[in-house]
C-alpha cells in the first residue's frame, strides 16, 4: 500500500488547494469536452522538486523507453511504493471530487456496476482484490523530437474513468511544442482532436477511456485517447496521476 499522507504541513497545504478548486466548473468542462484545466495546485518549487526525482532510481519500479515499444520518443517511469508524500496527498485529496463525476457518468451511461467508493484507499482495495497492486503514478520526460502516441492508460479489469497530468515546467520557457492532445471518436463520425494548454503547476484532468454524450436516443460513450505532440526545443517533464493500480 502507498504511504499514508498524514497531516503534515505539506499534505494539508495540498488538500486545502485541492478543496479550493472550482469543481463545478471542472465537472462541466469534463462532461462537455472530456477534459478540464485546474488553477495552479503545485508551486514552482514543488514542481522542481518532483522533476528532480526523475534521476533517482530508488523511487521507481519501472522505466519505459518509448521507442522500444513504438509508443513514441521519450521516457516514463512508474513510481514504486511508498509513493512520495505529495503524490499520495494529490491522489487522496483529488479522488473524492472526481468520484462524484465518475458515479454520475456511470449512472447516465446505464452501467450496472457498484458505485465508485468516496475515498481513494477504498478504491485501491478493489484494485488489489483484482490483482492490481502496482502503483501507477508516473513521471514523463521528453527531449527535443520527443512525442507520445495516442493511447489509453488501462492496466487491468479495474479502472477509474478520470486521470490527471501536471505540468512541472512551463511551455515556451522550458520547451516548445509538446502540447497535450486529446482525440475523441464518436460513432459514425470522424475523430475530433483537442489541444489542451496549461501552465506550470496546473493539472489537466481528462477522461481515461470515454465520456458520456447525450444523443437523440439517450447517452452513448465517446471514446477518447490522449498523447503529446512533438517537442521542438528543450525538455518537457510532467507528472501523471492515475487512480487505479496495475497488474
Amino acid at each position: 500500500m502507498a504511504q499514508a499522507a498524514g497531516n503534515t504541513p505539506a499534505t494539508l497545504a495540498i488538500a486545502q488547494r485541492v478543496e479550493a478548486l472550482d469543481w463545478n466548473n471542472a465537472e462541466q468542462a469534463l462532461s462537455e469536452r472530456g477534459c478540464a484545466v485546474t488553477a495552479p495546485i503545485l508551486s514552482p518549487a514543488e514542481c522542481d522538486s518532483l522533476a528532480a526525482l526523475f534521476n533517482d532510481r530508488s523511487r521507481f519500479r519501472s522505466h519505459i523507453v518509448m521507442e522500444r515499444y513504438r509508443f513514441g520518443i521519450g521516457d516514463y517511469k512508474y513510481f514504486a511504493n511508498p509513493l512520495p508524500e505529495i503524490i499520495t496527498s494529490l491522489r487522496t485529496s483529488i479522488y473524492p471530487h472526481l468520484a462524484e463525476v465518475a458515479n454520475h457518468w456511470a449512472e447516465v451511461s446505464g452501467e450496472n456496476t457498484p458505485p465508485y467508493p468516496r475515498e481513494h484507499p477504498a478504491f485501491l482495495k478493489i484494485c488489489h482484490q483484482a490483482g492490481q497492486t502496482k502503483p501507477t503514478p508516473l513521471m514523463l520526460r521528453y527531449e527535443a523530437g520527443g512525442f507520445n502516441c495516442l493511447h489509453q492508460d488501462l492496466y487491468g479489469d479495474v479502472s477509474f474513468p478520470l486521470q490527471l497530468v501536471f505540468l512541472l515546467g512551463q511551455q515556451g520557457r522550458d520547451w516548445e511544442g509538446g502540447e497535450f492532445v486529446l482525440v475523441e471518436q464518436q460513432p459514425r463520425a470522424q475523430s475530433k482532436p483537442q489541444v489542451v494548454l496549461a501552465d506550470q503547476g496546473q493539472a489537466i484532468i481528462f477522461a481515461t477511456r470515454y465520456r458520456p454524450v447525450k444523443g437523440s436516443r439517450g447517452y452513448y460513450r465517446a471514446n477518447l485517447r490522449h498523447g503529446v505532440s512533438r517537442v521542438h526545443r528543450g525538455v518537457r517533464c510532467t507528472l501523471g496521476i492515475i487512480f487505479h493500480d496495475a497488474m
